[in-house]
């Protein structure tokens, strides 16, 4: 199985500097390879104290230079944010750098304050994931990039440094809601699933993603990658509490930032996941949280490795996320968990994939 952790660089009600929150994430983020983790993930969000890394790309080169084999994963760049083919010259440059260790997830974000920011009209979202997914996937493949669609037009360019090496079977994408899955079957890409919702939807979006990859693409659909909150601890009793403190903490968070429970995404072209999501919000907002603390993994060690083991089993997939640090969690407590979770459930699920390989 593939194992991998995320840095989210969080400062919650900006509870200690910013200085010290990336202090703390980075120094995190050092322990990926040396703990024998696959890969270092980062994720892109703006302007509030929700996650502090506006640049994942920024973030995941300067991690190429702290390490020599780990893979670096973007947990996700936002397209609708850029300029398509600078993300293709970014991410070139980065996969030079890297010798070919990154991992490209792509986004079309969902949080109203970063669209407002960057001035690019939400309801306009999906159409332009859609193509500036084209530009940035094609140009990556052919080198060069030409586009003339409905939001970007695109004369013809080429990438430089010239990608070295193919990004089929690197690429996936952020799929939330039922219609995204569709979408990155058709563009031809995997997807990244942070459980979020009831496991009879995600099974029947998993079923629709993999029939369309395999009727557009003549091939099967690639194992989704799969992203989860995590809190390990000897003690069961102990992870219970902290988990419903931090993993719930999180929720909060994350509902606090994307504004889960407003009206706005009613009125929203391409947000009718977060609309229905927003009213379940408004009626219990304790429901959902706990909703969202079943999903992710928490326990004891042994706890541990049966929730991932379930979640990847059921979805199919060989590669399982790790966030360790989020909700303005000590950094003590981060690196406990996460060296606790190194020692004990990372080993315990390579030892299986052993056996199973025989």
């Amino acid at each position: 199985m593939h194992l991998g952790m995320a840095a989210i660089f969080q400062n919650p009600e900006n509870h200690i500097t910013d200085g010290e929150v990336y202090r703390n994430e980075l120094k995190l983020a050092a322990l990926a390879e040396p703990l024998g983790f696959d890969s270092i993930w980062g994720v892109e969000h703006h302007f509030t104290d929700y996650t502090m890394c506006p640049d994942v790309l920024q973030f995941l080169t300067y991690m190429a230079g702290r390490t020599e084999r780990i893979q670096l994963g973007s947990m996700v760049v936002v397209l609708p944010w850029h300029d398509p083919i600078r993300v293709a010259e970014q991410v070139s440059m980065l996969d030079h750098i890297s010798d070919g260790r990154l991992i490209l997830g792509l986004g079309r974000g969902a949080g109203r304050i970063e669209f407002e920011g960057f001035g690019v009209d939400m309801g306009e979202s999906r159409e332009r994931f859609v193509e500036a997914a084209e530009i940035v996937l094609t140009g990556l493949e052919q080198g060069w990039c030409e586009y003339d669609g409905k939001h970007y037009q695109q004369t013809a360019r080429d990438v430089r440094p010239r990608p070295a090496r193919t990004f089929k079977g690197r690429t996936y994408a952020a799929a939330v809601s039922p219609e995204s899955v569709e979408i990155m079957a058709r563009l031809g890409i995997g997807i990244l699933v942070i459980p979020q919702k009831p496991w009879d939807m995600i099974d029947h979006e998993l079923t629709t993603y993999r029939n369309v990859f395999q009727e557009v693409n003549g091939a099967p659909a690639p194992a989704p990658i799969i992203a989860g909150w995590v809190f390990c601890d000897q003690d069961e009793k102990r992870a219970r509490e902290m988990a419903v403190r931090w993993i719930g903490g999180y929720w909060e968070t994350a509902a606090k930032h994307y504004e889960i429970g407003g009206a706005h995404f009613a009125n929203t072209k391409g947000y009718e996941f977060y609309a229905a999501m927003s009213e379940v919000q408004q009626s219990s907002a304790a429901a959902t949280t706990e909703a969202y603390l079943d999903l992710q993994v928490w326990g004891t060690p042994q706890m541990c490795i049966d929730r991932i083991r379930q979640t990847t089993e059921r979805m199919r997939s060989n590669t399982f996320t790790s966030v360790f640090s989020y909700a303005g969690m000590p950094y003590d407590e981060a690196e406990r968990n996460l060296r606790l979770f190194a020692q004990e459930v990372l080993p315990a699920l390579r030892d299986e994939q052993a056996v199973a390989a025989g």
